[in-house]
């Protein structure tokens, strides 16, 4: 199997495991299937914007050119930082984009990915965005009718619980699973300020999560296509956007979003 494209991140069916599809040119590859397989990537050199599909020499906020992460609505700051959203103001970077991508419903959810976490999602991102992160366990904690009010929500429960994911952890699959997420939606309601509490979800159902995994790297090496042009070995396993190497080497596909490679299998 040969085929050449620009990456962008893996698409994800929330099965049992996770099933991956990863885009690249005109073909979608099943990247479970590949999982024992020989893979080699090899980059070209050449990155594509992810937005406006030009040439540029680095790329900015995973894919973007450098007028394109200042300028395009999905490279916005709101988009790494909720609270930050105005479009509920009647401004941003392209109002059209807003209404359907800022203006609509929100999740606030709490996830266990190595440990407790605060995080915030669009509606139609529901598991999505839990997989992308390699949540083991997940559960709605607050609905929202926009963007910046759930990060409201997210930015006051940041004094009380991480926002970020150990990213080795995750990956090395070092999950405290004596987290009990129905306790801790319970215990986080508590803290919020009565003019927040309106927002919080009825919906109770705990998410689990499984990943196609042969073996969890120990000693984890991330790969750079800024580094090295080319990467070879056998894929044990994928989980959140990592591909996962025998021999403990991870690769991040979403920081590599508008790469030019060659995958071989």
């Amino acid at each position: 199997m040969q085929h050449e494209g620009n990456l962008i991140k893996m698409r994800t069916e929330a099965e049992s495991p996770v099933r991956y599809f990863l885009p690249l040119g005109e073909e979608v590859i099943a990247m479970n299937d590949l999982i024992g397989s020989q893979l080699t990537i090899s980059f070209s050199g050449q990155i594509n914007c992810i937005h406006c599909g030009k040439k540029t020499k680095r790329s900015f906020g995973q894919g973007f050119c450098y007028q394109c992460f200042q300028t395009a609505p999905e490279a916005d700051p709101s988009v790494m930082r909720p609270e930050l959203s105005r479009s509920h103001l009647g401004i941003a970077r392209d109002l059209e984009w807003a209404q359907k991508h800022d203006l609509i419903d929100h999740y606030v959810y709490l996830a266990v990915t190595d440990a407790l976490k605060v995080g915030v999602t669009r509606h139609h991102q529901v598991p999505t965005r839990w997989i992308d992160q390699g949540a083991s366990f997940a559960i709605k904690l607050a609905k929202t009718p926009n963007r910046h009010i759930a990060g409201v929500i997210e930015v006051f429960l940041k004094n009380y619980l991480n926002d970020k994911t150990n990213w080795r952890a995750m990956l090395r699959n070092q999950v405290d699973e004596s987290i009990d997420l129905a306790d801790e939606k319970e215990r986080v309601a508590t803290l919020l300020p009565e003019e927040l509490r309106k927002y919080l979800s009825d919906e109770h159902e705990i998410m689990s999560l499984t990943y196609p995994v042969n073996k969890f790297p120990d000693k984890i090496k991330s790969i750079s296509l800024d580094k090295t042009h080319q990467v070879e070995g056998v894929l044990s396993g994928i989980k959140g956007q990592y591909l996962l190497f025998d021999d403990d080497r991870v690769f991040n596909v979403r920081a590599h979003n508008g790469y030019f490679v060659e995958l071989k299998a």
